[in-house]
This record gives structure tokens, sequence and C-alpha cells, in this order.
């Protein structure tokens, strides 16, 4: 009876304990949650579905700090200001006149190396208008930097520093850059150097419309940004844009504020076009642009309704140039642009951007669509001069002085101004064309009594010549006209 009794008392009490404990957990059944949370936070890292955030962004900012560099500019702008002149206008009846003063200015920004050898791309906002260029290594030594090329349509930059072994950034494939993608945003914001930051990609493609074309080349910009998240402020500009494995994928270029500090958004040149014209700058001076020959625009809704379309993907071709590359390909107007090189573009941005990481003469496959059917055309790319030439240094230069942007003559112009060649003046700038009194729609048709074919013939020529020359050509009103120049 006693031991009966004695393994009744050992239950009753086992009993006990065991409620209490699941009262216990019953009035914090948070514990348990916790420990799920965790669990599945623990799974999600084992199946790979989120990045080991730590040992990434560790890894990517030891690669790129050290490749990144502190720019810093002294220079002079030129300032012109409307003044009046009492006495000017009691004498000569017009007191206005323009006054011209410099100021020096300085700058700062940051710049990525490139090379061991010592070549480090930068924004060309960054260093415009500089006299002198300093560059400050991660490791505080200073070197005074050469400029060997700009591209104001893309806003970079060539710099050069003598030193060897100089830790540099390998350059990416912006192309393989996903939305939603990691990434480090390696500069120098309010001179604090070698400053990280972190954010994903949120959209790519952006055209922000900050960048004005080259008036002196009559290039179009170039607008293709990455846009991200990662926090980047003045002093940015010209860093370094890196992905989890410390490649370059963009050079930070700008952001998007209403206060002129991060306010949520930034942008950066993606890796591909900065390689192209980093190799351009190297080898030419200049960048060699590359036109596909077609005017574009974005498919909205109300064209899609037009056409009868059932998406609203690709590019539009809403006109052809005479003679262009793509009018040669066989590309039609109103075709739709939907891959170039395997790459898909669905707007007027990723198409340029797409094309704009290419040279002239380059052959490049491109899709279309054309009344439901899917065709591949091979495209021989030209430069703006309508051929497939490389455009020397020399000859941009000269376009600056001469102040104009020129434009080959087509079947209808040949009839306008009854002639069979030559070359019209489009635009005019200020520079030696528009002093001697050329106005636009001129074309030019002799230099010297040498016959002017096209535009690269008026450029050879007058790259040979020096001194006084003498311009001639004719007006749409068939008038022609005979102009002094020196060069």
């Amino acid at each position: 009876m006693k031991k009966i009794l004695s393994q009744f008392t050992i239950a009753l009490l086992g009993g006990i304990v065991s409620l209490g404990i699941y009262k216990m957990l019953e009035k914090d059944p948070s514990s348990i949650a916790k420990l799920e949370e965790n669990a599945k936070t623990t799974l999600v890292n084992l199946v790979g579905t989120a990045p080991d955030v730590g040992t990434n962004y560790v890894t990517a900012a030891e690669m790129s700090v050290n490749g990144v560099v502190h720019v810093k500019t002294e220079g002079t702008m030129e300032y012109r200001q409307q003044e009046f002149d009492p006495f000017r206008e009691f004498f000569f009846g017009d007191g206005r006149y323009e006054r011209k003063f410099q100021q020096p200015i300085r700058g700062a920004g940051s710049g990525v190396i490139l090379s061991e050898d010592g070549y480090i791309v930068t924004n060309n906002h960054v260093i415009d208008n500089a006299d002198e260029i300093n560059i400050t290594l991660n490791n505080k030594k200073s070197y005074k930097a050469a400029l060997i090329g700009t591209d104001p349509t893309t806003d970079l930059a060539l710099l050069k520093i003598d030193e060897e072994d100089l830790p540099y950034i390998e350059i990416g494939n912006s192309d393989q850059l996903r939305i939603g993608e990691w990434v480090l945003a390696v500069g120098n914001p309010f001179n604090l150097t070698s400053t990280v930051t972190a954010g994903i990609v949120s959209a790519k493609g952006r055209d922000i419309n900050i960048l004005g074309n080259d008036p002196f080349t009559g290039l179009s910009s170039i607008e293709s940004f990455i846009q991200t998240d990662a926090a980047v402020n003045p002093g940015n500009s010209g860093g370094a844009l890196v992905n989890t494995q410390g490649e370059l994928i963009g050079i930070n270029s700008a952001i998007k504020s209403n206060t002129g500090s991060y306010a949520g958004y930034s942008f950066a040149i993606p890796a591909n076009i900065v390689k192209k014209v980093v190799a351009d700058l190297k080898e030419y001076g200049t960048v060699q642009r590359a036109f596909i020959g077609i005017q574009i625009r974005n498919i909205d809704q109300e064209l899609a309704d037009d056409l009868k379309l059932d998406d609203l993907n690709g590019v539009y071709v809403s006109g052809l140039m005479e003679n262009g590359s793509a009018e040669e390909a066989g590309i039609e107007e109103g075709d739709i642009v939907i891959k170039v090189e395997d790459i898909v573009v669905n707007t007027v941005t990723e198409l340029q951007g797409k094309i704009g990481s290419y040279r002239p003469g380059d052959e490049v496959s491109v899709e279309i669509l054309r009344d439901g059917k899917i065709l591949e055309k091979n495209i021989v790319l030209k430069n703006m001069e309508g051929n497939t030439a490389i455009i020397k240094d020399d000859q941009n230069q000269l376009r600056k002085l001469l102040g104009a942007k020129f434009a080959p003559l087509n079947d209808e112009q040949k009839e306008t101004y009854k002639v069979e060649q030559g070359v019209v003046v489009e635009e005019l700038f200020p520079g030696k064309l528009k002093n001697a009194g050329i106005r636009e729609s001129f074309v030019i048709t002799h230099v010297d009594n040498q016959v002017i074919k096209d535009e690269s013939s008026l450029m050879e020529t007058l790259e040979a010549k020096s001194g006084g020359v003498l311009i001639q050509g004719v007006y749409p009103n068939g008038k022609e006209y005979f102009y002094g120049l020196g060069m």
C-alpha cells in the first residue's frame, strides 16, 4: 500500500511540474516566435537567397577603396557682365558694353585608377576649367595629373599620373547588372576621404536630362545612367560604383535632389560606356562615336494603340537618315528595335547607351519586329561624317575653332541649292565662321578654289591651311557668296 501511494505521489508531482512548464511557455509565446524567426533567417542564408552581406561588403570595399583617389583642381572661370556707361550713351548713343573678368576657382571630386601605370577616370565636370589637377591616393601620396582627354557628352575625363604598380579596380560588365543587385559607392563626399556607402540598383537606362550636347562637334549626349540608392554627395563625383565582387560597374556622376545633397537616388555612368570612352581617349585623344542612322521614340500606350501593338516593348523607328547605316542594312521606318547584340532594349536611352559602346566601323547584330515577325539585321555603324573612318582629335579642335556643326547634302538640298557636292553649315556657335559673317544653311562648295565634297574633305583642306583662306558657297536662295577667313 505504501509502495502504491509513493508511486502515485511521484506521478502527481511530475504532472504538476509539466503543467507549470507549459503554463510558463504559454504566458511567453514570444520565445517560440523568436526561435522560429531565427530558424527561418538561418535557413534563407543557408540556401543562398540572401547575400552574406558582411563578407561581401567587406571584400568589395577592401578591393576598391585603394583604387579610388581624391581629385582636387585649381583654375579660372571667365565671367561676362553687362555694364552701362552714361558717357558712351551721350556721345555714341549706346551706353551698353560687356565687361569680362576672371575669377579663381577650386574644386574637388573623386577618380578611379584603371591601370597600375596611373590612368585615372573621373567626371568631366570635376576637372572642367581646371588649370591644375592634383591627385591624392588613399595612402596620402599626392601627384600632379595630366589631362589626356575629355568627353562632355558622357561626362567623362581621362587623367594620367607618373607612377607604377598602383592599385586599380577591374572593370566589370555593366550589361549584366541586375535591378535589386547590391552595390557600393566609393568616393570622397564633402572631402571625407575613402568613404564607402551601400545600396541596391534601383533602375537602369535612366535619362535625367543633365548633360548637354557638344556644341562644337554637334554630338548628342548619352544618358543611360544606373540608378542606385547608395548615398552619394558632392565630392563623390567621379568615384566608383562597384558590385559585391569589387568590380567597377559605374562611375558616380549625379544625384537627384532639391537641396544639392543626397535625397535618396544617385546616378552612375555604366562601366561599358566608361571602358569604351577611356579606350578612345587613350588611343585617339577624342571619342569615336558610332551612329546607327535612325530617328527613334519610346513606345507609349497611344503609339501602341495606333499601331495595334500587343505590348510596349522595344524602340520605334520613326525615321531614317539618308545613306545611314540602318537604311543600308535594310531597316525601315515603322520597325521596332528589340535587341542589340542579345541585349534587350525597351527605351531610347537603353538603345543609345548600347550603341554608344561601339566605334564607327563596328558591325552589330540588331533584332527588329516588323509586321509581327522578328528579323535580324547586321549593321555597320558610321561616324558623324557618314563614313567609318576614325575622327582625329585635330579635326575636333578645328571644329571648335570654326564653331560650327556640319551636315552632308541630301538629294533635296542638292536640287534646292543647285549644287552636286558640298557641306551644309547646319548650326553656328562662337567661332571663326560666325565672325566672318557666315550664316546657318550656307553650303561650302570651295576653299581656295579646291572642291569640297563633304565634311571630311573640308576638314582635311582646312587642316593644311595657314594664314588667310577664301571660302566659297551658296545659300538656299541660290546666291553665291565669298568669305575671307584667317586660320
